[in-house]
């Protein structure tokens, strides 16, 4: 099935759709196994005022499940001693190429890609090299991630709350392009189905009590919480590391459990 045509936003942007179905997989960790359920805080906000994170191709290519890597990347270095590091547009089309096919010049290959495929790539090689400041040469993985439940509400608090970056995935419905730059709600009628758009990866690092707020596109995007429970159809939590170096041993989160776990998986 191709994917959505590009939508050129009213502001000028040409906003690219590329989120494939999640793939069932029995082996997938759940957060819960590692973080205990607590009440989570009324809010938290991780991105430090920074309203502007570039859009990663996803103007021009359906990569938008590898430039919510990219932006998992920024926010969590944001996040870090050393400050934000953004991963190039060079490095987004390598993930884009080697988790999902796709080659450059051949548009019959731009065809999306499954958030866990791009998320185990990065995991098993990295994302972010800075070679131009040898001061922030950092290689900032991913160590993990685990899925949390999209309909218990105050998991997806805690796991952003604690951990910072939930990459999820969304059935867009044809009434968010309307919507996009303000607020994402619920619309009845037929522009208001789920998937009428098409799916969509995105990662979400701020909440509130009435509203998420995520990155696509290269910036801020709010929705209800309404909208998350229609549209959402798949969430990952994600453990950066650069994330962990500052907040892991602090976090609740059972690691070592999590470290054996995915040594018996990769064996």
């Amino acid at each position: 099935m191709p994917l959505p045509k590009p939508y050129r936003h009213t502001d000028g942007r040409s906003l690219c759709l590329g989120k494939l179905p999640p793939k069932a997989d029995s082996k997938r960790f759940m957060l819960e196994n590692y973080l205990a359920l607590a009440p989570p805080p009324p809010d938290a906000n991780w991105f430090k005022d920074v309203v502007n994170y570039g859009e990663m191709l996803n103007d021009h290519l359906g990569d938008c499940t590898c430039a919510a890597a990219g932006h998992a990347t920024q926010v969590a270095t944001l996040n870090a001693p050393y400050g934000e590091i953004t991963p190039p547009d060079p490095v987004i089309l390598n993930v884009y190429e080697k988790a999902c096919g796709y080659v450059p010049g051949d548009p019959n290959t731009d065809q999306g890609g499954v958030i866990t495929d791009v998320l185990d790539w990065v995991r098993q090689h990295g994302i972010g090299i800075r070679k131009d400041d040898p001061e922030r040469h950092h290689k900032p993985t991913l160590f993990g991630y685990a899925d949390t439940n999209p309909g218990n509400i105050d998991h997806i608090k805690q796991a952003i709350a604690i951990l910072g970056i939930v990459d999820i995935g969304l059935q867009l419905p044809l009434s968010a392009q309307a919507q996009v730059g303000g607020l994402w709600d619920v619309v009845e009628g037929p522009s208001g189905e789920a998937g009428s758009w098409g799916g969509h990866s995105v990662v979400v690092c701020a909440y509130d009590t009435d509203t998420l707020t995520c990155i696509t596109w290269g910036q801020l995007q709010r929705m209800t919480w309404r909208f998350w429970t229609a549209y959402v159809d798949e969430s990952h939590a994600l453990l950066m590391d650069a994330w962990l170096d500052q907040f892991g041993a602090r976090s609740g989160v059972n690691l070592e459990k999590f470290e054996a776990d995915l040594l018996a998986l990769n064996n």
